[in-house]
This record gives structure tokens, sequence and C-alpha cells, in this order.
């Protein structure tokens, strides 16, 4: 691109920098399920969150106590990509939107920064905005020209009070131009993804995959069953184990809609499910043959093993046709 190509650019998008946009409401305020479901989802047992007895002993706090983490999760969109009620409809990513426009399409997360200024309780409602505080000169990188944006979100309760802020940085960039004399570079499948590391801890489980068979760890001293793979049980810390394979069968315990940003190569509405499987442990997949309004929490899905590239296998999801 050319120098006045990036000053043009550049002039579009520099009057957007510093324009803050919102609110974007939360469907529903701070609730003890809500708490409860999170904590289940990721394995947090700390007692402020949700042990009424200590808080009553240890703390000043009254009701339950979302963990901070929660933060981006109550002004997350509905299924069918509406914010709560009451929020504004701008695009909050209009400036990435025009460089798509431009030729720079191809988006990189670079960095979450969180800050936590205090807990949330029951019952508090929660809204947020946004705003493009930097964009930088013209960069360079090993995958190709573009710029770094960089997004200032402001999260607040009912009386306006910030209790967490996050600044996110995207690189939005475009693809290097093709080299005279250079090979045609084959067509990606749909499904072309960064292959995972293989070690002694976790070759037997894509090997598993690659034999057509998903691998549940069992520890041989107490047969406590874990994954993802590790190698030391987390209940009575032997380092013994062995295998078993799972039937694929199981449920929806959670699940997002991702939606944007879009990073190729995966297909958008893209819907993440955390399953319950059959034999008591939870995996993080992707759902697919179904449309993100049709899924629901409690629904049975069946895996599907699918080779989404040469050497690598996948356990994805679909939903059990009744």
């Amino acid at each position: 691109m050319s120098d006045p190509a990036v000053a043009a650019l550049l002039e579009l998008v520099t009057p957007l920098v510093n324009r803050r946009v919102g609110p974007y409401n939360g469907w529903n305020p701070v609730t003890r399920t809500q708490i409860w479901q999170w904590c289940m989802a990721m394995g947090d047992e700390n007692p402020l969150y949700l042990d009424d007895d200590y808080r009553a002993a240890n703390t000043d706090f009254t009701g339950a106590v979302a963990p901070p983490t929660m933060m981006q999760m109550w002004t997350m969109r509905a299924v069918n990509g509406d914010h709560g009620p009451g929020s504004t409809r701008q695009n909050p990513y209009e400036i990435l939107a025009i460089m798509e426009q431009h030729g720079f399409a191809g988006v990189m997360a670079v960095s979450y920064d969180q800050t936590f200024h205090r807990y949330l309780q029951e019952g508090d409602q929660v809204h947020h905005y946004s705003t493009i505080i930097k964009i930088s000169d013209l960069k360079t990188t090993g995958v190709g020209k573009g710029f770094f944006v960089t997004e200032k979100a402001e999260y607040m309760d009912q009386n306006n009070e910030v209790f967490a802020e996050a600044l996110i940085t995207y690189f939005q960039y475009q693809t290097p131009p093709k080299q005279p004399g250079a090979k045609k570079a084959a067509a990606p499948g749909k499904i072309n993804r960064v292959h995972p590391v293989e070690n002694q801890d976790t070759a037997h489980f894509w090997q598993g995959l690659r034999d057509g068979k998903l691998l549940i760890q069992r520890c041989t001293s107490c047969n406590t069953l874990r994954h993802p793979p590790q190698p030391m049980c987390e209940k009575c810390q032997s380092l013994q184990w062995d295998c078993i394979e799972s039937t694929g069968q199981g449920s929806v315990y959670t699940f997002t809609v991702m939606h944007y940003p879009e990073i190729p190569p995966f297909d958008y509405p893209n819907t993440i499910v955390l399953v319950d499987l059959q034999e008591g442990v939870r995996i993080v997949s992707q759902l697919i043959d179904t449309k993100p309004g049709d899924v629901h929490i409690g629904m049975p899905v069946a895996m599907q093993i699918k080779e989404v590239q040469d050497g690598m296998s996948l356990p994805l999801f679909r939903p059990v046709q009744k």
C-alpha cells in the first residue's frame, strides 16, 4: 500500500479515535446462579464467592460475590447477537471494519490487560463502554504490514462507577504480496487450525484421536478420571495412570458464541461448548451442524472425530437428533 493510500486510510479512521461508544447493557443483574455456573465450569472453589458462612465470618460482604474474571461475561450479547435493552446500536469496531475495507482484513489478538477495582455482588447491573484509544503508524511484522489498534473497555455498575477496565490490542494487517516465482499456496481447508503441541504428557490423547478414539486419563491409584491430560492425579498425587475410551456422548454444560473478531479459518458465528461427558469429565470443543439460537444448556450432543488437516484430528460435537 502506497504512502498516499496509508495517509488516506488514517484520515478516515483518526477522527474515530477516542470516540467513546456505549452503553452496552447486560441482559440480567449479577446473580448467584450465574456465579455458581462460572465457578463450577472453572473449578474455582474460593469460598468468598458462594460460601455465606465464610463471608459472614471474614468479610463485610452480605451476598454472593462474583469472581473478577467474570467481568466481560455480564455484558455479552445474546445468541441472536443483541445486547441488553437500552444498549447503543453503534458498532464499537467501526475502525476495524474500515481497515478491512481498505485491505487490512487480517486480525490478530496481541494483548489483553485487565484491571479490577472492586468486586461485584448480587443485584449489581453491569454496562460497558468501548473506546479505540490508539492506532499505531504502519508497522511491518512477520505476518505482514498493519496497524496496532488498542481498545479501552470500561465496565461499570448501576451507579456508573467503574469496577473493571481492559486494554485490548489487535493487529490489523494485510497479507504480504506474493513474491515473483513463488509457488501457489494450497487452498486452505474449511477448518485449518494451528497444530497443538504434542509431548510425553499429551501424545496418547492426540494419537487416540487419530485412531478414532477419545481417550480419558484414569488414575490407577484412586480411579479418578481427569481431562485435559496431565502427569499427576489432582486427588491423590499419583503419577500412575491409564486410559479409558469415551463413548463421546454428553450434554452441553455451558456455551459461548464467538462473533468478532473473525479469525480465519473459522466460520462465524462460532459456537464453543463445554461438554459434560457421560464418563464424568468435561471437554471444551466446537458445536457443529446447528444454529446458535438453537443451542441450550443441557442439550444432548454426540462426538464426531474429524480430521481437520493432515495428521490432526479433533473431537467435535453435534446435537443428538431425537
